[in-house]
């Protein structure tokens, strides 16, 4: 039988997948197995149900998951697709402003309530660490105190993740939904099922096929994937000219070195344009040939 193909952490598919009411069951369990909480959550209310009008609208911003579950805990989830410059800041801010944002006018602090920001990230995020999970929690760093039931910021590398199929069993449930996100789109449906017979995974399966069978869906979760590839290419391309530039601006400072020539410094290198450099490269370059003949 054919594969999905619809890979589970393109946005619109992760966000129909575990952002709509029907599939509650599904993001019920992928967050008990991020958490692992005391106690686990047994119900949740979406706030902000999958809609596609919401990605005509807007093409490549992220677009998160909201629930609140029994007892008033707000989980926002996201799956980031890269890292970036400021990321961690930003998972930072944004789970600040969660939190802080439940407060109306008038309103007691003692009525806030724990807030669970979890980012799927499909890259890594620190280069030094190949740990998939890492939990944030405000904790006193001598005494180990935790601030309960106040902030908590959870990031998943997937780029970190390789477990194999054959290692499925045994393996936590969090190591399962790391590999369906991962590899779903490699199996047809009778397999999927065949790997994980639970209901909360055949939920997330049944959402990706149906996405592979209707029209509307499947358009605009190639319009994604599109959007996606693109927004990789100019991350990569701008990267890849900040390394080149790098090495150019390494390069005149070696030239001017060999020629005794005092180093320009970051703020006069970088106020030149790219052509302004390379001119100045070769013609550090003629210089340090017609010093050496």
């Amino acid at each position: 039988m054919q594969p999905i193909g619809i890979r589970p952490t393109n946005d619109f598919a992760f966000k129909k997948t575990f952002g709509s009411p029907e599939n509650k069951v599904a993001l019920i369990s992928l967050l008990n197995a991020i958490l692992t909480l005391p106690v686990p959550i047994v119900d949740v209310t979406i706030e902000n149900p999958f809609n596609l009008q919401d990605f005509h609208d807007d093409k490549l911003s992220i677009l998160d998951i909201r629930a609140v579950d029994q007892r008033g805990a707000i989980y926002d989830v996201e799956m980031q697709l890269s890292a970036h410059s400021g990321l961690v800041k930003r998972i930072v801010f944004y789970g600040c402003e969660v939190y802080a944002g439940q407060l109306k006018a008038g309103d007691d602090y003692s009525e806030l309530k724990p807030v669970y920001s979890i980012c799927l990230l499909l890259g890594q995020l620190w280069d030094d660490s190949p740990k998939v999970h890492h939990a944030f929690r405000l904790v006193d760093r001598d005494s180990g105190r935790l601030l309960q039931e106040t902030l908590e910021i959870h990031t998943l590398e997937l780029g970190w993740y390789n477990l194999r199929e054959s290692e499925l069993e045994p393996s936590s449930l969090l190591d399962r939904w790391l590999y369906w996100l991962l590899h779903a789109h490699q199996y047809d449906a009778q397999t999927l099922a065949r790997l994980f017979p639970q209901p909360e995974f055949q939920k997330a399966t049944d959402s990706i096929d149906r996405i592979a069978k209707k029209t509307e869906d499947k358009t605009m979760y190639d319009t994604r994937e599109k959007a996606i590839r693109d927004q990789q290419w100019i991350l990569n391309a701008a990267r890849r000219e900040a390394r080149e530039e790098g090495e150019l601006l390494g390069r005149i400072r070696m030239l001017q070195n060999l020629l005794s020539i005092s180093e320009s410094t970051d703020e006069e290198l970088q106020a030149k344009s790219r052509t302004d450099l390379e001119a100045m490269a070769t013609e550090l370059q003629a210089q340090l040939r017609m010093r050496m003949t």
